[in-house]
Order: C-alpha cells, then sequence, then structure tokens
C-alpha cells in the first residue's frame, strides 16, 4: 500500500496492510544518525522505509522585524515575527526560551493584527508548483497545518500568564485573537485550495495541558475555544478532508468536548503528562484517530520501547485508527541502531497480515 491508502484506510476506521508510521526527529537527532552511517541528503522516511507525510505551511504572522540581539558560541538571541525575544541554544536542540513580549495588551494586538496581511506571498507557491505533483505521485499523504487557537497566543506571542488571566478577565480580547488567526488560516488555506493543490487533512497545534491537568477549565475551553476548534473541523470537513489536532499535556477530560468538535484524530497522547492511549481507545476508538501515544522518554532505553509497543499496539491497531509515533518527537539521544530496533517493532506489532 502506498502512504495514502494506508492514511485513508486508518482514517476510515478500517484494517490496512500495517499501521502507519511517521515522526519528527529533531535536527541534531538528524546528525547523530547521519555520524552513524545514515548518508547525507538521504530522507530519513526513505532511510527507515516510512511513511512519508508532505506539509503545507503558510505564514499568518504579524512580521515582526527578525533581529539579532546576542549571539555566543553556545546560543543566540533574535526577536521573532510574532513579537517575541527567543533564546536558542545552537549546539542541542530544545524548547525555545521565550524572554520578553511584544503583544501583551489590547493596544498591542491592534497593531499586531493590522500587520496579519493576507497577502499572496504569504502562500509558499513556488514550493507547491516544484513538489504537489511529486507528492500525488508517490503516494503521500498532504497534510495543510493550520495555526491558531491558545497554543500560538500563550507560546508565540502573549506569553502563558498574560494569556490565562486575559481569558478570564478580557475574554472578547483573546477570541478576537483566536478570530483573526482563524480566518486568516480559512482564507489562505481555501486560496490555496482554489488554485487545485488540494490536501487530504488539516492539522494544527494548541497545547492546552501539562502534566496531569489542562492550562484552563473544561467550561472555560467550551466558552472560548471550542467554537474555533469546530468552525476549522467544519472548515476541512467541507472540503471533504480530515482534522487533527496536536495537543501537548493531559487533556482527557477535555475529549468529550472535542469529540463534540467533529474531530477527527488526536495527537501525541503523552505518556508522560497522564494520556491513557488504551483507555481513549477503549472508549471512544471507534470515533476517534488515535496518534502516538509511545512514551519518548523511553526510546533511548529500547528494550523498555519495544515492550511498550508490544503492550499497547496491538490494542491500538484493532479496527484500525491508529497512527505510530513517540508523544512528543524523537531526541538526540537515540541512536541509529536504536531507532531501525524501533521501526521494525513497531512495523511487526502493527501489521494486519
Amino acid at each position: 500500500m502506498t502512504t495514502w491508502e494506508r492514511f485513508m484506510r486508518t482514517f476510515q476506521h478500517r484494517d490496512a496492510d500495517r499501521i502507519p508510521i511517521t515522526d519528527d526527529p529533531w535536527e541534531t537527532t538528524l546528525r547523530r544518525w547521519n555520524r552513524a552511517g545514515m548518508p547525507a541528503g538521504t530522507d530519513w522516511c526513505d532511510y527507515f522505509g516510512i511513511d512519508k507525510v508532505a506539509q503545507i505551511n503558510i505564514d499568518i504572522s504579524p512580521r515582526f522585524p527578525e533581529t539579532v540581539v546576542e549571539e555566543t558560541d553556545r546560543h543566540i538571541i533574535t526577536t521573532s515575527p510574532w513579537g517575541v525575544t527567543v533564546k536558542n541554544f545552537k549546539n542541542s536542540q530544545s524548547t525555545p526560551k521565550n524572554i520578553d513580549y511584544r503583544v501583551t495588551t489590547p493596544e498591542e494586538w491592534a497593531v499586531a493584527k493590522s500587520r496579519m496581511t493576507l497577502d499572496d506571498d504569504r502562500i509558499p507557491w513556488e514550493y507547491l508548483k516544484n513538489n504537489y505533483g511529486k507528492w500525488r505521485a508517490e503516494g503521500q499523504w498532504i497534510r495543510a497545518n493550520f495555526w491558531f487557537g491558545f497554543d500560538v497566543t500563550h507560546a508565540r506571542m502573549m506569553g502563558t500568564e498574560t494569556t490565562l488571566i486575559a481569558m478570564v478577565e478580557e475574554p472578547e480580547f483573546v477570541e478576537d485573537i483566536f478570530e483573526t488567526y482563524l480566518s486568516r488560516c480559512e482564507e489562505l488555506y481555501t486560496r490555496i485550495w482554489d488554485a487545485g493543490y488540494h490536501f487530504d487533512q488539516i492539522f494544527w497545534w494548541d497545547d492546552m495541558g501539562y502534566k496531569g491537568t489542562t492550562f484552563f477549565s473544561p467550561n472555560m475551553y467550551r466558552n472560548l475555544l471550542k467554537p474555533y476548534h469546530k468552525r476549522a473541523v467544519d472548515w476541512a470537513h467541507n472540503h471533504g478532508i480530515f482534522a487533527e489536532l496536536h495537543s501537548c499535556g493531559d487533556v482527557m477530560t477535555l475529549i468529550p468536548d472535542l469529540l463534540e468538535t467533529g474531530v477527527d484524530a488526536l495527537n501525541p497522547l503523552e505518556v508522560k503528562a497522564g494520556m491513557d492511549a488504551l483507555g481513549i481507545k477503549r472508549d471512544v476508538g471507534d470515533k476517534l484517530v488515535l496518534h502516538g501515544g509511545i512514551n519518548a522518554q523511553q526510546w533511548p532505553n529500547t528494550e523498555a520501547v519495544i515492550a511498550e509497543i508490544n503492550e499497547k499496539i496491538p490494542v491500538l491497531k484493532q479496527n484500525g485508527g491508529y497512527i505510530f509515533s513517540s508523544d512528543h518527537s524523537v531526541p538526540d539521544d537515540v541512536s541509529l541502531e536504536n531507532m531501525k530496533r524501533i521501526i521494525h517493532a513497531a512495523k511487526k506489532a502493527g501489521s494486519y497480515c
């Protein structure tokens, strides 16, 4: 089967030849694998014989100036298009450290919003022209990445504390942000779709949880964020495609509401935060495609992760509806040899043949 056929059957909750297998290794992980023998310039998905998911991204940012504030041998501090001052380390990959935020008030938001234009150069037309035909010819699955909601607001623009306080004290301010993000995504991806570049699903990041709970109550989710999630899902379904939400952290209490939005898939099912993939499969596995749920902290310990694979995948793959990946990404403490063993175990446990 091609990747497209495999994913389609999975989203339809039907058995395929095997479960789809995909992930997101860090850049430092890829460099480690190159040093260990994976040929430079090789697509890592081809090297391991796993599924290839093509991605389409757009730019809805305010396009604030990007400048270098400080640079040393170890790190670099820059300003982002979202108006955030960010510190990144050069020789290791980790979550960026946000140092300062420009947009923290309705007045600054008005400035940012005015800069979030719908110019045609926010769409990667040349990239689509050069690659779309190849993606379809190779049977790849094509994903359009939307960018809206709580996560982009707190992590990329305003900061967690400012956003959460605003959700309580100035909900109309936050709702305008959510509305602006989503409307830009809808407009630009409609333009892409109408140009003939069709995709198979939308996907968006909206981390709403941390360890053991969510950043806000289910009631606040229903009042502020759920309508925008449902609107994105409806946009996808009106185009005859699927919708997948990525939310790190423990979002177990939100699952009934997520189902009401009509979302088709949930990722990454973060084990260390408290997500119970087997319980979700048992309770709503016929309604929700599960993507992930294999503890990334275990991946350097091959025997432990293979044991987890052999415990979970035979259950998760039943009647389709499961996509294999870690519950976050592949860190650079995972060796090439370990990754080979992990992929082999996932293919074996995830086979329907």
